[in-house]
């Protein structure tokens, strides 16, 4: 095919006008399932893998997760209910950077803490199940849940827990371990918390074998970290967490494990348990 000038400059031309009109505005069947798939509470991006996971040879099945949030957020073409702005994690009516800001905290000294550099070479490099790490996540009125996440899988497992005492902690993780997959059970990595002063006891009762990050050090625990940001969707901070029961939040880690994740290729936790040997 010859370049032809003043062909390609209307092209140009035509391809610069602006505003552009949404990608799903002229495709009912997408806009329809991108639509369900957000007031199922899924992320743009989460639904970005999951087509291009499940319709790989249908272009006609392609977006871009920014022209989803263009849709939601742009007022301008009226393709998808500005309501489910509130289905996203962060719930936000307008979209802005947000700026975070991580303050240290004290920690007292934890009896025989074995550090993160003694865990296996598997649990560095999440090439088996069974590599846990663990956090609480605090709520309004002194209340706390436990959450535990593989990091090879990204399953997530959730303790209602009365106190942070290490005398509730220890005894409601037994508990958990005692209902969970043997195979999500080799390893722990917590922070310093006091909480998990007992983590001798634990080791005991279980064989799962405890390690500590470092001081401060949350990017240690990312997998951790990341999973409790997805959990504050449905926890937001300030909220009194001990209006969950164990049954609620099994729930929410259900949810949660069922919805697909970009970084085990738009597969979901649980279907990444399953196909696992």
């Amino acid at each position: 095919m010859k370049y032809r000038a003043v062909t390609a400059e209307q092209r140009a031309q035509e391809q610069a006008r602006r505003p552009k009109p949404s990608a799903l505005q002229d495709n009912p069947v997408l806009r329809q399932l991108v639509i369900e798939l957000l007031d199922n509470e899924w992320s743009p991006e989460q639904i970005v893998g999951h087509l291009r996971l499940m319709h790989a040879g249908n272009p006609l099945m392609r977006i871009s997760h920014e022209s989803i949030y263009r849709a939601i957020y742009t007022t301008r073409w009226k393709v998808i209910s500005r309501e489910l702005c509130t289905k996203l994690c962060t719930r936000r009516p307008i979209r802005k950077n947000k700026k975070n800001t991580v303050k240290g905290q004290w920690r007292s000294q934890i009896t025989g803490a074995r550090p993160i550099e003694e865990r296996p070479d598997a649990a560095h490099a999440r090439s088996e199940l069974g590599h846990l790490e663990g956090d609480l996540i605090v709520g309004a009125k002194n209340s706390q849940v436990a959450t535990l996440v593989d990091r090879r899988s990204r399953y997530l497992t959730m303790v209602a827990l009365p106190s942070r005492h290490t005398t509730t902690v220890i005894p409601a993780l037994q508990q958990a371990f005692s209902l969970m997959d043997a195979r999500l059970l080799s390893t722990l990595t917590w922070d310093r918390g006091m909480e998990l002063a007992g983590h001798r006891l634990l080791t005991e009762a279980t064989g799962v074998d405890v390690f500590f990050a470092a001081p401060r050090s949350p990017w240690q625990r990312g997998t951790n970290e990341n999973t409790n940001k997805l959990i504050r969707q449905y926890l937001p901070k300030g909220i009194d967490l001990s209006l969950y029961s164990q049954a609620d939040l099994d729930a929410l880690a259900a949810r949660l494990n069922n919805r697909p994740r970009k970084c085990l290729g738009y597969r979901t936790p649980a279907q990444c348990v399953a196909l696992t040997l």
